[in-house]
């Protein structure tokens, strides 16, 4: 439900734009960008690139409607749009912050945030939607560059309403089925989920006192009926501040059900 929230200025912008006039269609959809932006803010949820991206692009699209010829939007106003959250997508995937993924990490555990299959899943599934976005913005940018006079409120011509309209939602959907399915695959079993946690040992202390001890803390965390397995120390600790004689090390494991 977290990426229909900040899909939703775009579905009510598509769904308007050709029912009412552009004006109110795009004053809707910047109003719902502002208000889904507050209410993330308010909620104390991160600066999602997806949210932000929103209110930008929908402040340009106001300001153009208000500015250009109402023959230049019936042209150029659908590919503007699905252009702008092509470039949102395709920045945030860019600046290490792919869209699908802070959206999938709302309360998820960190050691699933952290695991390959998430990062793997998450990356792929933002990657899919930027070449779906791409997709229609290059699908609905043909009727006005091959017909200098076309427009999106054409149903008469197929050349209009199948690049406007049938070709991009056509992709829009496929995503959101890809979407739906491999979410599936993003949580690993309990059993190959690492986990991250830092231990204290003395300076002197030697590799298998080390083990031992990253072993025992990480018991310690997994509680009663599990055990850790699979643990592996960092490749040097840092001296605690005020204590030289001891040292941090960064470790990881494995959790699984205590054998009998």
């Amino acid at each position: 439900m977290g990426i229909l929230f900040g899909f939703a200025p775009w579905i009510v912008y598509w769904v308007l734009v050709g029912n009412v006039p552009f004006v109110a269609a795009v004053l809707v959809a910047f109003t719902v960008a502002i208000a889904a932006f507050v209410l993330a803010r308010l909620s104390g949820s991160p600066g999602r690139t997806l949210e932000i991206g929103a209110v930008a692009t929908f402040f340009i699209l106001t300001v153009l409607t208000f500015t250009v010829s109402q023959g230049f939007m019936e042209r150029w106003i659908q590919p503007l749009s699905t252009g702008g959250i092509f470039l949102v997508s395709l920045i945030s995937a860019l600046i290490g912050r792919p869209f699908v993924r802070e959206f999938a990490e709302a309360g998820q555990p960190k050691e699933v945030v952290e695991s390959e299959p998430f990062l793997r899943i998450t990356s792929l599934l933002t990657w899919i939607w930027i070449a779906v976005f791409g997709g229609m913005t290059v699908s609905s940018a043909i009727p006005p560059i091959v017909q200098g006079d076309a427009t999106l409120l054409d149903t008469r011509t197929p050349l209009s309403f199948v690049c406007y309209w049938v070709v991009p939602f056509a992709l829009l959907g496929l995503a959101a089925l890809l979407t739906r399915v491999l979410p599936d695959r993003m949580t690993p079993p309990a059993e190959e989920l690492v986990r991250k946690t830092t231990f204290v040992a003395f300076a002197e202390a030697e590799i298998d006192q080390l083990i031992y001890l990253a072993t025992e803390h990480a018991n310690r965390e997994v509680g009663a009926g599990k055990e850790a397995y699979d643990v592996r120390i960092g490749s040097k600790g840092i001296p605690l501040v005020g204590d030289e004689t001891r040292e941090s090390w960064p470790s990881t494991y494995k959790v699984r059900e205590r054998k009998r």
